[in-house]
């Protein structure tokens, strides 16, 4: 922040390690406090949050100065209930020299609005929420921004469209002043970001920050292994279990499904790891998030069938027909506000493992996105079936902008499966157990565990944060017949058993494997 035109409470953040803007944050910051409205486009990682949250603390910092009265100042739109209560957490972080003169709400869990109420009668400066959430309070006029709104941010505006909230979003215009400053700030510009552009900015300062929405290979190395679907389960205990992939890792799996059947086939080798998915409740969530940046866990099994090509990919719906539609299918309503793929800010994320191949360019983005973040190196590796070859193509396509002369930043690797086939007999036996009924009991029991972390405990966890730290995500959900001789790997598999034990803290890389 050194070099900025700041309040001095803001440039005390240099102590906390704010010492030097990123790129999107030396060109944002400036216009900004000129008042500028914004349209900026960078990469996921970038430092976008604080970008715009700076010039808010700004204005709010010096409003106060000229008027004492306590209104709502600003306020914060994002698509999703994770990003919401990363905005609040990144916002808090930057008023840390000033928490007693501005404060934070994030209104986007879906509680009743009366729980909500009293945060709101006391007209904090910052309101973060979706815009479904934001607009209900508005009309139970909970909040009143039509005299004292002074900044409008929607924060990964490409999301707001597709995750069904085009019309929330419009009404929620009407209770806004005629004047304020508007940002707009978006990982990728599509026709959606080009509608808001329309809708809510005056004379806007447009950046593109980049020209490749990923980090070049340099630091971010995107590998691809063509292989079938016994093979990936074959792969990636190899992967896990002999600690060839080194680090916090996300693995992205196509359905909820398929994240509890990957679960419990790595529980039957001693492999813990935590499910992430629209099913659980918002608190537990945002708590797994939480303690795997703090390093509680090294593994998270992630589904992004919320993502945003999938879901603009279907008609646009009402809050009311999603429910309608999940309740005649019998399973429980999913929550239309989750996103993991994007806008959750997971920390020093070493890889990203596609188990299956996302199904679109953007959504393969936003999941590879999750590391080499900032500066910080990453390894993205994508198991492709040959009903995925089609996607990988389109893939390798985007990244090279249609260029046949360049190179695929997505090197395919010639794995020798051979040379791990001795552990093929101990995956199809770990296989057998996960059974669909096996599936279905897990999730039920995850979903029962969670509830009752998150609403039975969240009083007692109020009054003793310590304890929080215990409630651990990761733990066996056991409803498949669980071998212990599977959990550990016999002397006999002799060269990955060498490999292992010789060098037990060198992440290899798979190349190692493939000249055994």
């Amino acid at each position: 922040v050194n070099g900025l035109q700041l309040h001095v409470k803001l440039l005390l953040l240099c102590y906390l390690g704010w010492s030097k803007p990123t790129l999107i944050q030396e060109k944002v910051i400036p216009l900004a406090l000129d008042g500028k409205d914004l349209l900026a486009r960078a990469r996921t990682g970038s430092g976008k949050t604080a970008s715009y949250g700076i010039p808010v603390i700004q204005r709010i910092l010096a409003s106060k100065q000229n008027v004492r009265e306590q209104d709502v100042r600003a306020l914060i739109v994002v698509p999703t209930k994770e990003l919401g209560h990363q905005v609040q957490i990144m916002m808090r972080q930057l008023t840390a020299y000033c928490s007693r003169d501005i404060r934070v709400a994030d209104i986007s869990s879906k509680v009743d609005l009366s729980t909500q109420r009293p945060i709101l009668m006391e007209k904090p400066d910052v309101v973060v929420g979706t815009p479904s959430r934001v607009l209900a309070h508005l009309n139970a006029q909970n909040l009143v921004l039509r005299s004292s709104l002074e900044m409008l941010v929607v924060d990964e505006a490409d999301l707001i469209f597709s995750f069904g909230f085009e019309s929330d979003l419009k009404n929620l215009l009407c209770h806004l002043p005629n004047i304020y400053q508007s940002f707009l700030m978006s990982a990728t510009f599509n026709e959606d970001v080009q509608t808001l552009k329309e809708l809510l900015l005056h004379n806007p300062v447009i950046l593109k920050l980049q020209g490749s929405q990923l980090p070049d290979s340099s630091q971010l190395q995107q590998y691809s292994i063509k292989c079938e679907e016994e093979d990936k389960f074959l792969l990636v205990y190899t992967l896990l279990k002999l600690c060839l992939v080194k680090g916090k890792t996300l693995l992205f799996v196509g359905t909820v499904d398929r994240c509890y059947r990957l679960k419990l086939f790595l529980e039957q080798f001693g492999i813990p790891a935590c499910v992430l998915n629209s099913e659980l409740p918002v608190q537990s969530r945002c708590h797994i998030i939480a303690q795997f940046n703090q390093g509680f866990y090294d593994y998270i099994i992630a589904t992004d069938e919320q993502s945003l090509t999938e879901t603009a990919a279907e008609p646009q719906t009402t809050a009311g027909k999603e429910k309608k539609k999940t309740q005649k299918k019998g399973g429980k309503a999913k929550d239309k506000e989750y996103g993991v793929s994007r806008g959750v800010d997971f920390q020093n994320v070493a890889n990203v493992i596609n188990f299956d191949f996302p199904k679109t360019v953007e959504s393969y983005i936003h999941r590879v996105g999750r590391t080499a973040r900032a500066d910080n190196p990453g390894t993205a590796l994508s198991f492709v079936s040959h009903t995925e070859l089609g996607l990988l193509s389109e893939v390798e396509e985007a990244l090279t902008g249609g260029n046949e002369d360049t190179n695929s930043p997505l090197k395919p690797y010639e794995f020798k499966m051979e040379q791990i086939e001795g552990f093929r007999y101990r995956c199809r036996d770990a296989m057998r157990s996960v059974t669909k009924q096996a599936v279905k009991e897990a999730r039920l029991k995850e979903i029962k565990q969670e509830l009752l972390n998150s609403e039975k405990l969240k009083t007692y966890f109020e009054d003793n944060p310590r304890d929080l730290q215990l409630l651990r995500h990761d733990k066996d959900l056991h409803p498949a017949v669980v071998k212990p001789h599977l959990k550990n790997v016999p002397e006999y598999l002799s060269k990955c058993r060498i490999l292992y034990e010789r060098y037990p803290n060198q992440n290899f890389p798979l190349r190692y494997f493939s000249s055994l």
